[in-house]
C-alpha cells in the first residue's frame, strides 16, 4: 500500500482507529485514577449525571472540531484551523497558548506525576539526579520512535494506551461482582452550585483529545478519518468514564471519602487484595506516559507548522531525508519537556492551563463558524455538522460559561499570557519589517 506524503514533505499514515486510540490516549490520564471519588463526594451516586451533562457539552467542542478538522488537513491541529480562519495574528496567539500554556506545562506535570507514583515502590526516584535521570530516558525513547515515523509513535501510542486501559477494564469487569446498588441510589439533589463546580472538573477530565490533531498533516484521508477518530474516541471515553464511576461508587458508596486520593486503588484490593494497589500505582504511571508520548507524537507538529510559517525558527522545518518526520521540531519539543520537568517551574505557572484551553476551544469554535461563510470546491466532501450554528452556539455558551467558573487568578494569569504573547509578536514583527 502506497503512503501518502504531504506537500510537507510529511507521510499520512494515521488512521481511524490509530487517531481514536490516540485521542484516548490524550484523554484519559493519570486523573482517572482518583476522578471517581472527587465526584462522589460532591454528587453522590448523582454523580454519574455530571458525566452525562459534560459530555453532552463537549460533544459541541468535539463535532466542531470534526467539521474544521474535515476541511483543514495541514500539520497544527488547532493552530491550522485558527490560522486557516482568521489569518496569521490568531494563528500565533493560539500556537503559544497551547505549546506553553496548556501542552508543555500539562507533560512536566504528569512527568512528575509518574515519578511519584513509581517512587512509592522505588524510594530511590526521590533523589532528584535519579529522577531527571528516568526523565531522560523515557523522553528519549519517545523521540527515537517517533523520529523513526508518525505510524511507528501512533503504534507506540497504541500499545501504551493497551497497557494503562488493561487495569481499568479489569476493574469495570471484575468490580461489577461486588458493586451494592443501594450504593446507586441518591437521596437527593445536588445544589445547582455544587453541580456546576463538580462540571468544571469533569469537563477537563474529557480535555486532551484536540492533541491528536495537531498531527492532522500525517492523517490519512483526513475528510473521512477526523470525523470518525473523534466520534469512535469521544465515545469510548464516555463508556469508560461511566463504568468506572458506577463501579467505584457501587462497591465503596459512602466510604468513597477515606479513599479520596486513590479509589481505583481501593476497588482493585477488594478485588484481587494488596497486589492490587502496586498495579494501579504501575498503570498511573504508564498512564501520564502514555499522554506524555501521545503529545510529543503530535504537539511537536506545532513548532514544525509555526516555523513553516515563520514565527518559529526556520531550521524546525527540516524533515528528515529517510523517515519523513519533523526530527528537529520532535527534539527540540521534548527537550522543553524535560526541562520543565526537572526545573519544577511548571507548578507556578500551571494555573494557565485551564484559561488556555477553554480560550482555544472558543477560538475552534469560532473559526468553524467563520470557514462556514469562505465558498468550498463542490468536489470536496467534508463533515458538516446537521443543524446549522446550533451546535456552535452550544459550544459558545458552554466555554462562556466555564470560563465564568475560573478563579480570578486563572483568568488574570492567562489575560496576563495573552497580553504578552501579542507584545512579542508586534516587536517580532516590527524587527523583520526592519530587516
Amino acid at each position: 500500500m502506497s503512503i501518502h506524503t504531504t506537500e510537507e514533505g510529511l507521510n499520512r499514515v494515521v488512521d481511524v482507529p490509530g487517531l481514536a486510540v490516540a485521542i484516548v490516549n490524550g484523554t484519559i490520564g493519570a486523573g482517572i485514577f482518583a476522578l471517581p471519588a472527587i465526584i462522589s463526594i460532591e454528587l453522590g451516586a448523582f454523580g454519574i449525571f455530571g458525566y452525562l451533562f459534560c459530555s453532552m457539552m463537549m460533544a459541541a467542542i468535539l463535532l466542531c472540531y470534526a467539521e474544521i478538522g474535515s476541511r483543514v488537513t495541514t500539520s497544527g491541529g488547532s493552530y491550522a484551523y485558527v490560522e486557516a480562519a482568521f489569518g496569521h495574528f490568531p494563528g500565533y496567539v493560539i500556537n503559544w497558548l497551547y505549546l506553553l500554556g496548556w501542552s508543555i506545562l500539562s507533560c512536566a506535570a504528569l512527568m512528575n506525576l509518574a515519578a511519584d507514583s513509581l517512587a512509592v515502590l522505588f524510594p530511590v526516584l526521590t533523589n532528584p539526579l535519579v529522577r531527571a535521570l528516568l526523565f531522560f530516558v523515557l523522553i528519549s525513547i519517545v523521540v527515537l520512535i517517533n523520529i523513526l515515523g508518525a505510524k511507528e509513535g501512533m503504534r507506540f501510542v497504541k500499545y501504551i494506551t493497551v497497557v494503562k486501559l488493561l487495569p481499568l477494564f479489569g476493574i469495570i469487569l471484575f468490580g461489577f461482582s461486588k458493586v451494592k446498588m443501594v450504593n446507586l441510589q441518591w437521596e437527593h439533589l445536588p445544589s445547582v452550585k455544587t453541580f456546576a463546580d463538580t462540571a468544571l472538573i469533569l469537563f477537563f477530565a474529557f480535555a486532551g483529545f484536540e492533541l491528536s490533531l495537531n498531527a492532522s498533516g500525517e492523517i490519512k484521508n483526513p475528510r473521512r478519518t477526523v470525523p470518525l477518530g473523534i466520534l469512535v474516541g469521544g465515545t469510548v471515553i464516555l463508556v469508560i468514564y461511566l463504568l468506572l464511576q458506577v463501579v467505584t461508587q457501587g462497591v465503596l458508596g459512602s466510604q468513597m471519602a477515606q479513599f479520596k486520593d486513590a479509589p481505583l486503588a481501593a476497588v482493585a484490593r477488594i478485588i484481587i487484595g494488596p497486589v492490587g494497589a502496586t498495579i494501579l500505582l504501575i498503570a498511573a504511571a504508564v498512564s501520564c506516559y502514555g499522554n506524555v508520548s501521545t503529545d510529543i507524537l503530535t504537539t511537536s507538529r506545532l513548532l514544525f507548522a509555526g516555523a513553516k510559517e515563520g514565527m518559529f525558527p526556520s531550521f524546525l522545518t527540516k524533515v528528515h531525508p529517510k523517515f519523513a518526520t519533523p526530527h528537529v521540531a520532535i527534539t527540540c519539543y521534548a527537550s522543553l519537556i524535560f526541562i520543565a520537568s526537572i526545573s519544577g517551574g511548571f507548578k507556578e505557572l500551571a494555573i494557565l492551563a485551564s484559561g488556555a484551553i477553554l480560550i482555544i476551544y472558543l477560538a475552534i469554535i469560532l473559526s468553524t463558524i467563520q470557514l462556514r461563510r469562505i465558498p468550498q470546491d463542490v468536489s470536496e466532501k467534508t463533515f458538516r455538522i446537521p443543524g446549522g450554528l446550533t451546535v456552535p452556539v452550544i459550544g459558545i455558551i458552554t466555554i462562556v460559561w466555564l470560563l465564568t467558573r475560573l478563579s480570578r487568578t486563572e483568568i488574570i494569569s492567562t489575560g496576563i499570557f495573552i497580553a504578552a504573547t501579542i507584545a512579542i509578536y508586534f516587536i517580532t514583527q516590527r524587527v523583520k519589517r526592519r530587516q
